[in-house]
């Protein structure tokens, strides 16, 4: 089973309010659990701070089931959702929200105009490989745009390779690239991608940063 198809049945598990439980597992460490029913909520901690700083066009990468995405349409700011997920689409847009299914590597509206990018809940990991990721995001951004990302508390160990998914204790997906990136491990990457950090926080026990490429 694919990874994806696992994280689609983690998504519908939660939608049906049934337990939807993720477990990560990787070569870096002990496996850990991630809740996609929290994805799905109407916001989490640390949620405002992240949100009160797009204040623009936000292209919301791995947007789920819409949460972000949907809380700045309330909002009235203009943001769309992309994911690879079908059913993360097909939620988040039963909910209200702006979505497509797209992955960040392949071709994009608004290319090169996007003022604010969101990579949230872990989704730096997108794609096993940090620098690629922040490098398309900065060709995404418009001059002087900010790309908002949530990183692993200070102390976590960075690490990129392949992961697999299992949710509720079913079977172990194939293996798929992912990656951790904390935030003391940022100052360098952000450095050899071409983009500056110019803010960061701490929230809901959670760790931010904003880079540009101005």
């Amino acid at each position: 089973m694919t990874a994806l198809a696992v994280f689609d049945t983690a998504l519908r598990r939660a939608a049906a309010g049934k337990p939807a439980g993720l477990t990560v597992h990787d070569d870096h460490g002990p496996a850990f659990r991630v809740d996609a029913a929290d994805w799905s909520r109407v916001d989490l901690p640390g949620d405002r701070g992240l949100l009160g700083r797009c204040a623009g066009p936000t292209l919301d990468i791995g947007c789920g089931p819409g949460r972000l995405t949907s809380a700045l349409n309330r909002l009235g700011r203009p943001a769309l959702g992309i994911d690879i997920s079908a059913a993360a689409v097909r939620l988040a847009r039963a909910r209200g929200a702006t979505a497509l299914r797209r992955d960040v590597f392949a071709a994009l509206p608004g290319h090169g105009r996007w003022r604010h990018l969101l990579l949230a809940d872990g989704n730096i990991g997108i794609g096993g490989d940090p620098a690629r990721l922040l490098r398309r995001c900065r060709d995404l951004m418009a001059p002087g745009g900010r790309l908002h990302v949530e990183l692993a508390r200070p102390g976590t160990r960075s690490w990129s390779g392949n992961a697999r998914l299992s949710v509720v204790d079913g079977a172990v997906s194939a293996p798929f690239g992912w990656a951790v990136l904390c935030i003391d491990d940022l100052p360098a990457l952000a450095a050899a991608t071409g983009l500056t950090i110019c803010d960061s926080w701490t929230e809901g026990e959670r760790w931010f940063a904003s880079l540009t490429s101005g």
